[in-house]
């Protein structure tokens, strides 16, 4: 589909905030369509300091990652786990995660950490903001307020049981993401697992009965407060959503109150582009 600046063709300076930024491979990271665009600024948090030099030794100019714990700003442990991406600042409920399918998250090793609250970190602007920080994301929520009540879109990883000791679950970030102002979109990536005894044709990582967590919760501005956006953040609202989630019923609807309050005729010219491409049928 095409990208939604050349349709627009206005150029926007989207600022991403990505807390939890160790790569998992080239175009992998949630946001990477926006990354094709020049002006996209990326303020990445690795606190992992391999990772985390790896990120910026391919970062381009406009492209940042810094080594903080981002959290409620107190010391902490940091329980460092057999699998890296798994590490978190809490500890892995060994007892609950032993009632599934090869679930276990053994910890290495435990380190004491400063943490960084969020609105301390230098982060100037941000227009869509990624958590993926292993059951921490209520801690780093908590610690931005400022920050996160700049965002337009917020992916946060969500677990739905709580797999670390003390961690935030869905419903903690649910609520509180609604206290700042955004509304609950969409899941991205469903993952379950069988309890123990069964195993589904032999395979122990089989899909269970029990879902565990979601690669991301999508979390937007309330749409009550859409007439209330500027023209420009309402342009990236909608570019973050064409080109990161296709949600084009919602671009479209965001493109609706632009024309209603700025004049033109967005909407028109957008639908006959998603019919063009095929989008539409």
């Amino acid at each position: 589909m095409f990208p939604f600046l050349d349709f627009l063709r206005e150029r926007l300076a989207i600022s991403v905030v990505d807390i939890g930024a160790a790569s998992m491979g080239p175009g992998t990271d949630a946001y990477a369509n926006l990354l094709s665009y020049p002006e996209t600024m990326v303020c990445g948090f690795e606190p992992n300091a391999e990772a985390c030099a790896a990120r910026n030794a391919a970062a381009a100019p406009n492209q940042r990652y810094l080594p903080y714990f981002i959290g409620d700003g107190s010391a902490r442990t940091f329980f460092v786990c057999e699998n890296p991406l798994t590490s978190s600042l809490y500890e892995p409920d060994a007892a609950l995660l032993a009632r599934f399918q090869r679930l276990d998250l053994p910890v290495r090793s435990r380190h004491a950490v400063q943490t960084t609250r969020l609105d301390d970190a230098g982060v100037a602007t941000v227009d869509y903001l990624k958590l993926d920080i292993q059951g921490a994301e209520v801690d780093a929520i908590g610690g931005g307020p400022a920050t996160v009540a700049q965002a337009l879109v917020i992916h946060t990883e969500v677990e739905f049981i709580p797999m670390y000791k003390g961690q935030g679950v869905f419903g903690d970030i649910d609520v509180a993401l609604r206290r700042h102002g955004f509304m609950f979109h969409n899941f991205v990536g469903l993952f379950s697992r069988q309890y123990k005894p069964l195993q589904y044709n032999n395979d122990p990582f089989s899909a269970g009965s029990q879902l565990l967590y979601a690669e991301a919760a999508v979390y937007v501005r309330d749409l009550n407060q859409v007439d209330s956006l500027p023209r420009v953040q309402l342009l990236k609202f909608a570019t973050i959503m064409h080109d990161v989630y296709r949600a084009y019923d919602l671009v479209a609807h965001l493109l609706e109150a632009q024309d209603r309050r700025f004049g033109g005729s967005l909407v028109e010219r957008y639908v006959r582009s998603l019919v063009a491409g095929r989008a539409l049928h």
